[in-house]
């Protein structure tokens, strides 16, 4: 018999990007989903510590969406 204990914290996203330097959402978007149109996905997942999508600093630490959300 096998038993386990698996407790899932936090399905609205899949992990954390460190912005560097020169990136945009746009460009992290591309790379993350292939479509540099879900940089919104990004931004709203970030309102905490976003105020304007168009405004990063290199260094922030960025939730990313789950790819399938």
């Amino acid at each position: 018999e096998i038993e386990a204990d698996i407790r899932v914290e936090n399905t609205d996203f899949y992990g954390y990007y460190t912005v560097k330097s020169g990136d945009t959402l746009s460009k992290i978007a591309k790379h993350y989903f292939g479509n540099a149109n879900k940089y919104m996905d990004i931004y709203n997942i970030n309102t905490d510590i976003l105020k304007n999508p168009d405004l990063i600093r290199v260094g922030q630490k960025l939730k990313l969406p789950n790819r399938q959300g």
